[in-house]
């Protein structure tokens, strides 16, 4: 079993849950449209839907929120904001945000064309909808390592160089705003990027005079995973590898719920100011003043702290290492899961652990279905419904993926909640042969799908026979 280090915390408050039946869970998966984003929160004993904006706030974090400043413009919590990611993340030009995907929204209306062609290292739903909605077409320009499950390299979420020269080659580098990158890759599970690969891939695009930006939401468990993974940087601080990352890049968008352990904000980071200065003219037109960004003063005040927080090796390592502990249980009793481990994630693969469910009926989806109705803990799809549909042919895009994602919220859960997850799991997994059927949509809508969509079992009214 691998090690599970003693919470580097201690409770002072508890939030109880409220425990439920079958038939309880049987009624409120149905009113759900079968999609476990659709139910209550009540109905849900563990949630793994998301490690963002769920996790837990330290009594530091709580003490911050009541020096917030509300004033409208100028606010003194923005620049305790502005120095927190100045000091840690190295960016001079910080725009504050509601979450990531405002800054997504605004970085994208302000560099994306249509007809231009955006590389990445593998897709995020948001991300990718926000390129196209601006008219780019995303290319993955991933390691081939990234999709396979099974494939135990350090750094799944690696540029493949060869495959980024092609890109550029094939479109010409006037056609490519930029470069985006993810540090962790989420829809890898969780997969880290190496300082080595990182900076070559920053010199390549700038040689040809493209900016990269960074999606660095989970980049500090990217830093601790380079620490344990990749040569020369087990001395290094995980505060130093974060700033090794972002060194090279451009900018950086963040989501402060994940990493910063806040329950809400972000922020755009920019170096050029010429770039920075149109940023905070859309901020102004879709998150509000560019010292509040769509967040209160208290919300600043909070992240700034989690910021700090979030380096600590303790925390970051009894974070890590909690994942780590779901996947090693799901692993040895021969559940099907990505490997290696990622940093906030434990994924199962679908498609290895229900073969005998077709690809568009959404084998993801009718797992995450499974795992709720057994044991009442809620993951998220990963595969063809989170992928959509291409907007040339209309035809469901079916990633190599097909990933049940067990996301785990900060500071949250114990190890007996981790146990009562792979225990649910590994049951499903037994008696996978019962799952007769997949699902089909009643109600697709058109962007971000698996959050709002609604479907049911493809024969008769259940999917277990």
């Amino acid at each position: 079993m691998s090690v599970y280090p003693p919470e580097p915390w201690r409770v002072k408050m508890v939030e109880p849950l409220r425990t439920t039946t079958r038939e309880d869970r049987e009624a409120a998966l149905l009113a759900a449209g079968w999609n476990p984003c659709l139910l209550r929160s009540e109905d849900v004993y563990v949630d793994l839907f998301t490690d963002s904006g769920t996790n837990a706030m330290s009594d530091r974090q709580w003490s911050a929120l009541m020096r917030g400043d509300e004033a409208y413009a100028g606010a003194r919590s923005f620049y305790v904001f502005e120095q927190a990611v100045r000091a840690f993340y190295g960016y001079e030009h910080v725009i504050p945000v509601h979450q990531g995907r405002g800054g997504e929204n605004i970085l994208s209306r302000c560099l994306i064309r249509p007809g231009t062609h955006m590389p990445g290292n593998m897709y995020f739903p948001s991300t990718r909808a926000h390129q196209e909605l601006n008219g780019a077409t995303f290319h993955d320009v991933i390691v081939d390592e990234a999709h396979d499950p099974s494939s135990e390299h350090p750094f799944k979420g690696n540029v493949d160089l060869a495959k980024l020269r092609a890109v550029i080659a094939r479109f010409g580098a006037e056609s490519i705003p930029y470069v985006s990158l993810a540090a962790t890759v989420n829809m890898a599970g969780g997969q880290p990027i190496s300082v080595e690969n990182l900076t070559e891939t920053c010199a390549l695009a700038h040689a040809h005079g493209i900016p990269v930006f960074l999606d660095t939401a989970r980049a500090v468990e990217n830093a601790w995973l380079v620490k344990q993974r990749e040569p020369g940087r087990a001395r290094s601080t995980v505060a130093e590898i974060l700033r090794a990352l972002c060194a090279p890049t451009d900018g950086a968008v963040m989501s402060a719920k994940k990493d910063s352990l806040a329950n809400i904000g972000g922020w755009l980071a920019l170096r050029d100011p010429a770039l920075a200065d149109q940023a905070r003219g859309l901020a102004l037109l879709y998150e509000g003043l560019h010292t509040y960004g769509g967040m209160a003063g208290r919300d600043m005040e909070a992240i700034a702290v989690g910021i700090a927080e979030s380096v600590e090796e303790n925390h970051i390592r009894a974070r890590v290492a909690q994942v780590d502990y779901l996947a090693t249980r799901l692993c040895r009793a021969g559940v099907p899961i990505v490997r290696p481990a990622g940093g906030h994630c434990v994924c199962v693969d679908a498609a290895a652990a229900l073969p005998h469910v077709p690809r568009p009926e959404f084998p993801g989806q009718t797992l995450a279905c499974a795992v709720y109705l057994e044991a009442g803990v809620r993951g998220v799809e990963r595969g063809a419904v989170s992928a959509g549909r291409d907007p040339e042919t209309g035809e469901n895009r079916l990633p190599r993926l097909e990933l049940l994602r067990l996301a785990i919220p900060r500071r949250v859960y114990t190890r007996a909640h981790m146990d009562l997850v792979a225990d649910g799991v590994i049951a499903v997994h037994r008696d996978r042969d019962r799952i007769r059927c997949g699902l089909r949509f009643t109600c697709e809508p058109g962007q971000l799908r698996f959050f709002q969509a609604r479907f049911e079992p493809t024969s008769g009214t259940t999917i277990f026979g």
